[in-house]
């Protein structure tokens, strides 16, 4: 279809058509693929969430063995207090 044929069928000008269709060109890149700059911000982004992630599961698992020691030591603590 044309430009003026798309333009009657959905009422609007057919310089805003034009207008999209420029800004579309001049935008696809960035839209679609992002420049090389970006992917890499976006890879290194990506790798320091993924660091983060991995410090904060070794946190976790740290903190819960501590805990666990702590309860083990609170119950051979009570049993050692209620026999004597």
């Amino acid at each position: 279809k044309s430009a003026a044929a798309i333009s009657r069928e959905y009422q609007f000008k057919p310089d805003l058509l034009t207008r999209w269709k420029a800004d579309f060109v001049s935008h696809a890149a960035e839209l679609f693929g992002g420049s090389a700059t970006q992917q890499h911000a976006a890879q290194r982004a990506a790798q320091r969430i993924a660091q983060r992630i991995a410090e904060l599961e070794r946190l976790v698992g740290r903190l819960t063995l501590e805990l666990e020691v702590a309860k083990k030591a609170t119950l051979l603590s009570a049993v050692s207090n209620g026999s004597r």
